[in-house]
């Protein structure tokens, strides 16, 4: 159907999620004809070309190994049919070993950056798709393939409801309970001095529900020389999710899907420098304490691993 639980971040754990449900339990994933997971595919990435619906159809389905459904009439040719909402989709958790699970979910998704839109062809719903690497371009233009540059995604959550999260996910993985949606500039220049990132470009994206981590970071005396941003007009899912995967260093928040979904992308692609469990050690020095699998983890992460 066209029902979804949440935005972009867990509508993509839903679809992934549904591929290793039938993974795990030998069943076939049926999608239906014009449904969510279509459109959001179809948006960013893996575009109709030609008009030929029949050409998209049969890679769809061979690239995840699916069936498509043309219409609730169809499953009743079928001996069994196991409904799922998006809800209890997002929830199904993979009980084997988190190196099968990363295996599996990595291949999905570089199956997906395999046919990244370019702004050619058509979404499912006939609608002209976008360039996953405009916003890309409007950073950086023709140097975009040799610039060094970091990203910050900056994400509030809704206040309150974020911070537990996030101090739910602490308590799992032993990070700070609040550094990631603060992002203070103490806390940014921690990861990025060291590894000589303050002289180049910092790309800010946000939810834009505190203002206040925007004007902390623009007011440091370091930071603030080279804090970038997106253009309001310009902004958009899939670019710029594409920026942040493809940034030299990523900061991102543990509690966002969309973060998560980001840092997943970067390990499945091979990038490294992905910032999102931290805290600070007796030193008073700021580490790592996940490695990047930790974001599959469903000991940490739970349903949004």
């Amino acid at each position: 159907g066209v029902q979804t639980f949440g935005r972009t971040g867990n509508n993509l754990i839903e679809f992934l999620h549904a591929l290793q449900y039938g993974h795990d339990n030998g069943v076939v994933v049926g999608v239906m004809r014009g449904s969510w997971p279509m459109h959001l595919i179809t948006s960013m990435w893996m575009a109709v070309q030609n008009d030929n619906m029949h050409a998209w159809s049969t890679f769809f389905q061979d690239e995840f190994c699916v069936r498509i459904i043309e219409d609730y009439d169809e499953l009743e040719s079928y001996r069994e049919v196991i409904a799922m909402d998006t809800r209890q989709i997002f929830q199904y958790k993979h009980f084997g070993g988190i190196e099968r699970y990363v295996e599996f979910q990595t291949h999905y998704i570089r199956v997906l950056f395999r046919s990244y839109n370019r702004g050619i062809g058509k979404n499912i719903r006939h609608g002209p798709v976008k360039d996953m690497c405009s916003v890309l371009h409007t950073m950086f233009g023709d140097m975009k393939s040799d610039v060094k540059y970091s990203v910050i995604h900056s994400r509030s959550l809704e206040g309150d409801p974020g911070r537990r999260l996030l101090a739910r996910i602490a308590e799992d993985s032993g990070c700070d309970p609040t550094a990631a949606i603060d992002m203070t500039p103490e806390y940014v220049k921690g990861i990025l001095e060291p590894l000589g990132m303050l002289d180049h470009p910092i790309v800010f994206i946000s939810d834009h529900q505190d203002p206040t981590i925007l004007d902390r970071l623009k007011n440091d005396a370091t930071i603030g020389s080279k804090l970038v941003y997106v253009p309001d007009e310009d902004s958009w899912v899939g670019g710029d999710m594409t920026l942040a995967i493809m940034a030299n260093v990523f900061i991102g928040n543990p509690a966002s899907t969309f973060s998560g979904f980001i840092a997943k992308s970067r390990l499945a692609l091979g990038w490294n420098n992905s910032f999102m469990f931290r805290r600070k050690n007796e030193d008073g020095r700021w580490e790592d304490v996940c490695d990047d699998n930790c974001i599959f983890n469903k000991k940490v992460m739970h349903a949004m691993a």
